[in-house]
């Protein structure tokens, strides 16, 4: 039986407002929460029994998921009363596994959305009998990410987690975010104290002589850290441009929920999500974004790779360019809101108060 740990704990705090209410493994990317993505991608490689390991907003994943039979898999769900890290989290996690010693254990980051041939992935593992076998991917700002430089056969030489000068920069090749672990390996991570599986585990093991694995791998690839990545991999997801079993239909410009209403004159593209329950009004024109349950976009507003959240009302005439409207906030018309500006849960703004915001 394939097994998988799926890290969902963080507190998504890069994500806010999206994840002031919700989980961020829960924000709704394509019509379904981003987790069921991750499920079924899992499912459909043969993954057959997964661990989620929570601790932010923990109680909301089960009511959900259940246990996990409607989509096809078995989940077991394991809750951090404080947060031990990545590596604690895999450690803690452990538990629910019923992996033999030298078996091989599926790692997912929660916020990470990939087209990675998961099956190879094992194979090659196995094939290089690795102690973990790493994804990677190449970057070209390798900055923000764990360096991981290997040589010709594969086996990892380093690691250096976000490099801080430029002579640290050895490699374009980063850690992006699944690991394949041998179980005997998860278990020797200590269990009584926070671990970084990133900054502790994988040097130590290199250090120890142990065989950590690097496969580069070219498919898509995105690291949903950020509010307009996310939105980017809805829209992505909607278009086909990345394949997931879980998109609630055909791939297109655009995606609409039952239960919501689009007018006459309103114009929807670029992978756009409406929904159930919201309304885009006529001549609203709504371009790669995300468009949560029970929201308003009022007549001739313009929304371009935003996210307007659950019970949320933009305005008539109002631009949205890049912008996060946390839940329930009322824009009232003709504001414009444009690179990267929030706002929080519950906000108003009155009617054309801002002419332009950025963060």
């Amino acid at each position: 039986m394939t097994e998988a740990v799926l890290l969902v704990g963080g507190k998504g705090t890069r994500l806010q407002p999206l994840t002031i209410n919700t989980p961020k493994p829960m924000v709704p990317a394509a019509g379904v929460p981003f987790l069921a993505h991750q499920l079924a991608r899992a499912r459909a490689a043969g993954v057959e029994h997964v661990v989620l390991a929570t601790s932010y907003l923990a109680e909301v994943f089960e009511p959900y998921f259940g246990d996990g039979s409607a989509h096809g898999i078995r989940l077991t769900y394991v809750t951090e009363d404080e947060p031990l890290g990545t590596g604690g989290a895999i450690r803690s996690a452990a538990r629910a596994l019923s992996a033999r010693p030298g078996d091989p254990v599926l790692v997912f980051n929660g916020d990470i959305l990939t087209g990675l041939d998961i099956p190879d992935l094992l194979l090659r593992h196995e094939r290089a009998q690795a102690d973990v076998t790493l994804h990677l991917t190449r970057v070209a700002d390798p900055r923000a990410f764990g360096l991981v430089p290997t040589d010709a056969t594969g086996r990892v030489l380093a690691f250096t987690e976000k490099p801080r000068h430029p002579d640290e920069i050895v490699t374009d090749q980063v850690n992006a975010g699944c690991y394949v672990f041998r179980r005997q390996v998860i278990d020797g991570i200590p269990d009584d104290r926070p671990v970084s599986v990133e900054r502790e585990t994988f040097p130590g093991l290199l250090a120890d002589g142990a065989l950590l694995h690097g496969v580069v791998d070219g498919s898509y690839w995105l690291d949903l850290g950020r509010p307009a990545s996310f939105v980017q991999a809805s829209a992505d997801l909607v278009r086909g441009i990345v394949h997931s079993p879980a998109v609630p239909g055909e791939p297109g410009e655009y995606l609409v929920l039952p239960g919501a209403h689009v007018e006459r004159g309103a114009r929807l593209g670029g992978g756009t999500v409406v929904g159930a329950g919201a309304r885009v009004g006529a001549g609203a024109d709504v371009q790669g974004s995300v468009v949560l349950d029970g929201a308003r976009i009022e007549a001739g507003a313009q929304v371009r790779a935003s996210m307007v959240g659950t019970g949320a009302r933009v305005g008539p005439r109002t631009v949205l360019d890049g912008a996060v409207i946390g839940d329930h906030s009322e824009i009232g018309a003709d504001n414009e809101l444009r690179e990267g500006a929030r706002i929080w849960c519950g906000t108003a703004i009155p009617d054309a108060a801002i002419r332009f915001s950025a963060v």
